[in-house]
């Protein structure tokens, strides 16, 4: 069975399969022709069945123990008819979730909708039911006889009353490993109650589960003796493992004194004879906590009030609308509950998001607790702005900041505003399948080391990556944070994890998280034992940078401040309307330093009249993961396990195409633990690769590699998957596409997905086999250039050098992007130039330098920057890429380039008289192309509502936007 489940991160799926499969094998036992082999065969199915059903089936609460050895007794004594009638109402009720009504005991499903989900019938108002309440099951840890955990079951269920908003069930387990695998598998607890008397071990066989045993705690908890020591153990490594959890503790004697000692473990202590119905009380009050949505339920009681509007929006009510003779049907289409709650009103029980007070304040506060920050903030355009606001309330003018140079374009126009002098990081490169991996930790200290050594630290503020990268390269985000704290302690860490929000609910992914690092990091830092090791190593002497890249470093804890910033597309991969965002802040200096410059650019960059739809789908999504989030995301990872079995395994998909490992993905220097499928290895390989490597893979993305199929990334995606058949992705490279799933991902959607690479795979098998050998000597060649030929990916070739700082005392490579950029906005400045015109120069030995960013989709990252040079690699790539999409690239008309004339004011501005030992830019004659014709400029600064520009010269520009900008005033 071990070897059956490793194939699983989690086993809902594998119990639910059992099941299905049991049912199936009983009713084959049953039928009038099943005799002799083929009835032994079937008897032999239904136990070893049951013998995986034993080892799961105690930590759920339905179909319970009773139900479950019932079944038992029936296949034991031959009563094979009995045994799969049982099996057929159990299977139904697991399938329907008929047993979430709380009657677990008789959960029938025989009058159950056998499509419960059919979303049209959720615009239905229906009378609520008793089944209609959310159910839950509750952990309890003691050890009972059976006779004691009936009366217990039945004791909770004599409390229930009609207007419960809620309906539980209980599990009970005896010691405190079972407690823990309870809570990895039981995705439906959502409260545990520790009571003193509970073992340390199970005296059950749990070799079937040894994957989700936790020795250590095993041990720990028998070294102590307290039973208070002990629940306080079993408590924080249940915390730990699923933070959303209400954890109780009910004890006998020194409830008041252990209530003092232990009250931060516990949400309430309880004395074990007085409070049972207290408690009670207090798990319902503990879920409907997280189940409130203040705003939502704000929005959806303003939507019910009549009022008259004599401001903006019409569509308010929908009263725009349902006059009208001419869109009626956009009622029929969207529901009119949309329209009622359309409102640009901040009072009436509303808030305004500018200045919260009241719902909207309490909905952040408790996404903050959700997402285990310290505060949170809605956005409504995006994680695109979200990134701006970060960066613009942090960074000053003049400011450094190390920034991935593959991160998203807002982080360059982010930076570009705020003014910063950015070091571009380099993540290292996947030639083979034309994408980057993600910045070394080794690449990040030796930017900051060559910053320290030219006497520039000081202006270093911030640093910027990616996680999880748009392919799904996870950094060690703490070990990131606290070696780049022990050479600059108030470095700031913006972490973009637009496409990573859901990882904070798995208790693997959680670790590498930007809040959960942020608050392991802080905690670390106040351990008396980690400033031991800090002053250990201090007295091991000083070590020069080439030492220091290769240990590991400790920051001072005197001295290094915890300040990390997450932004998060909600949106994207959970549950929230298109540009739901948020920010999450763990600052230890956010008051003191940071909240008025981040209010002023959450009003710079927020708008007045924000979509309160937006605003209510986060507060609604942020309901859900916090009491379902670890169900889903255990699905969505397992949807992609399936996935990748079913195209890897499938013998004709395997001809074509494969499913990218980790060891394809991360290069075996960054994976000291060298498991090179630690997603297809079992749980404990999982967590061992995520607990060492210094980057793993996200399980729930999977690179295809398509190169053996002739097609290039985009013509796969835009004439197989959409065109034919729907199927929508983002990412795709020169030989790959990327699939991910989420949280509403099905396995249905997963086997249409199959099926339709399958009818891909068919369709060309049959071509190939047709094709004449001229055809087939060019659609080898097609393969061999997808597969065998790689594409060397370009290193940043550096910033100008009318754009570097020449302070310091050995040349760094930040570059003043605002001054680069802005220097585009007099046209005079700029060119246009072919990719051959500009090697011409580039061999004349001139500078060429990009007026604009330059990025092609895929890869979807800025190949060029303002100030950057051009360098023969970048043009060759471009070459190569052959992608049909390039912003900031006029195929008639070439790269727009500034001027030599442009480069050498600048330049004499700041006292350069050549570059870098080069003649002056632009020395060379060469033909002048001809301009495009000037189109109007509508996202200019500036510009009016017909998108024209005022006529006014570059100082005045440049001096306006940036006061006191001294290049911009020499030019």
């Amino acid at each position: 069975m071990t070897e059956h489940l490793r194939a699983y991160n989690s086993l809902w799926q594998v119990r639910s399969d059992s099941w299905c499969r049991l049912e199936e094998a009983a009713d084959r036992l049953t039928r009038p022709t099943t005799e002799g082999a083929l009835k032994a065969k079937c008897i032999n199915t239904c136990q070893e069945l049951l013998t995986r059903l034993s080892a799961l089936e105690p930590y759920w609460a339905y179909p319970g123990s009773p139900q479950f050895a019932r079944v038992q007794r029936l296949f034991a004594a031959g009563s094979y008819d009995k045994f799969a009638q049982a099996l057929v109402q159990i299977n139904r009720a697991l399938t329907t979730e008929s047993y979430r009504s709380g009657d677990v005991e008789n959960a029938g499903a025989d009058d159950l909708d056998m499509f419960p989900s059919d979303p049209r019938q959720l615009a239905e108002h229906q009378p609520a039911t008793q089944r209609d309440r959310p159910y839950f099951e509750v952990l309890v840890v003691e050890k009972m006889t059976e006779d004691q955990e009936r009366a217990l079951r039945n004791e909770v269920r004599k409390w229930r009353r009609p207007d419960d908003e809620f309906v539980y069930e209980l599990v009970v387990v005896s010691s405190g490993d079972e407690a823990l695998i309870a809570a990895r598998l039981n995705v439906n607890l959502q409260a545990v109650v520790i009571r003193r008397r509970f073992s340390h071990q199970s005296t059950r066989d749990l070799s079937a589960l040894a994957e989700f045993v936790d020795t250590g705690v095993s041990h720990e908890l028998a070294d102590h003796q307290s039973p208070e020591e002990r629940a306080q153990i079993l408590a924080v490594s249940l915390a730990k493992l699923r933070p959303e959890l209400d954890l109780y503790l009910m004890t006998e004697i020194e409830v008041e004194d252990i209530a003092g000692r232990l009250g931060q473990y516990f949400r309430r202590v309880f004395h074990a004879r007085e409070g049972m119905l207290e408690l009670h009380l207090s798990i319902l009050q503990g879920v409907a906590a997280r189940y409130r949505t203040p705003f939502f339920s704000a929005l959806k009681q303003y939507s019910h009030r009549p009022t008259g509007v004599f401001h903006a929006l019409p569509i308010s009510q929908g009263k725009s609308i349902v006059n009208s003779h001419w869109i009626r049907d956009m009622v029929g289409f969207y529901g009119l509950d949309v329209f009622m709650a359309e409102t640009s009103a901040t009072c009436g029980g509303l808030d305004s998001l500018l200045e919260p007070t009241g719902p909207l304040r309490e909905s952040q506060q408790l996404a903050a607790e959700a997402y285990g920050s310290r505060h949170t903030y809605f956005v409504t355009n995006g994680t695109s702005t979200a990134n701006k606001i970060v960066t613009q309330a942090l960074v000053a003018p003049g400011d450094i900041v190390l920034l991935d140079r593959n991160c998203h374009q807002s982080h360059h126009y982010g930076m570009m505003l705020a003014g910063a002098n950015v070091v571009y990081l380099e993540a290292y490169p996947l030639n083979d399948y034309s994408m980057y991996g993600a910045v070394p930790l080794r690449e990040i200290k030796s930017k900051l080391l060559g910053l320290k050594r030219a006497g520039k630290l000081d202006r270093v503020k911030m640093m910027s990556l990616t996680n999880c990268t748009f392919d799904g390269i996870v950094y060690d985000v703490e070990r990131v944070m606290e070696e780049c704290l022990a050479i600059k302690g108030d470095l700031v860490f913006l972490w973009d994890e637009a496409w990573f929000a859901f990882a904070r609910f798995h208790p693997v992914y959680r670790t590498r998280t930007a809040m959960a690092s942020a608050r392991a990091l802080r905690e670390r830092l106040a351990d008396p034992d980690y400033k031991q090791r800090f002053e250990e190593q201090l007295a091991a002497g000083p070590a020069g940078d080439d030492d220091l890249l290769d240990r590991r470093l400790i920051p001072d804890p005197a001295l290094a401040r915890v300040r990390v910033y997450a932004t998060q597309s909600t949106h994207k991969t959970l549950t929230a309307l298109r540009q739901g965002s948020m920010i999450h802040v763990f600052d230890q200096d956010f008051d003191q330093k940071v909240a008025e410059p981040f209010h002023e650019a959450y009003m710079a960059h927020t708008s007045t009249s924000p979509n309160y739809q937006i605003l209510a789908s986060l507060d609604l999504g942020r309901r859900q993961v916090a009491l379902e989030g670890v169900e889903l995301v255990q699905r969505q990872i397992e949807n992609a396990m399936q996935l990748r079995d079913a195209i890897d395994n499938h013998p004709l998909l395997s001809k074509y195409m494969r499913c990218l490992r980790t060891s394809d993905l991360i290069p075996e220097d960054f994976r000291p633990s060298a498991i090179a499928q630690p997603l297809r290895s079992g749980l404990r390989n999982m967590m061992a690769a995520w607990d060492q490597d210094e980057f793993v893979l996200d399980p729930s993305r999977i690179t295809l590699f398509i190169g053996p199929t002739g097609y290039d990334g985009d013509t796969f995606k835009r004439q197989q998957l959409m065109d034919r058949y729907g199927i929508q992705i983002n990412k795709t490279s020169r030989n790959s596409v990327l699939f991910m799933t989420n949280i509403g991902t099905t396995r249905s959607s997963v086997a249409f997905l199959v099926e339709v690479l399958v009818n891909i795979a068919r369709e060309l098998d049959q071509n190939i086999s047709e094709m004449s050998l001229g055809e087939r000597e060019h659609f080898a060649q097609a393969v061999y250039r997808l597969t065998e030929m790689s594409l060397p990916l370009p290193d940043f070739s550096g910033f100008h050098p009318a754009f570097l700082d020449h302070g310091g005392s050995e040349a760094t490579p930040e570059g003043d992007v605002r001054r680069a950029f802005y220097l585009s906005y007099d046209d005079t400045n700029c060119e246009y130039l072919m990719g051959e015109q500009i090697l011409e120069r580039l061999d004349a030995g001139a500078d060429i330098v990009s007026a604009t960013y330059v990025t092609p989709y895929p890869p979807g990252f800025p190949v060029l920057v303002p100030g950057q040079v051009f360098s023969r690699e970048i043009l060759q790539f471009m070459r190569d890429l052959d992608t049909p999409e390039i912003h900031g690239y006029l195929p008639n008309f070439g790269y727009r380039v500034y001027t030599e004339k442009a480069i050498e004011t600048v330049s004499a501005s700041i006292g350069l008289a050549t570059h870098n030992g080069h003649r002056p830019a632009g020395s060379t004659d060469g033909p002048a192309p001809q301009k495009p014709p000037k189109k109007k400029p509508s996202k200019r600064a500036g510009a009016d509502g017909d998108g024209n520009v005022p006529e006014v010269g570059q100082d005045e520009l440049i001096g306006r936007q940036y006061p006191g900008d001294a290049v911009g005033t020499a030019i």
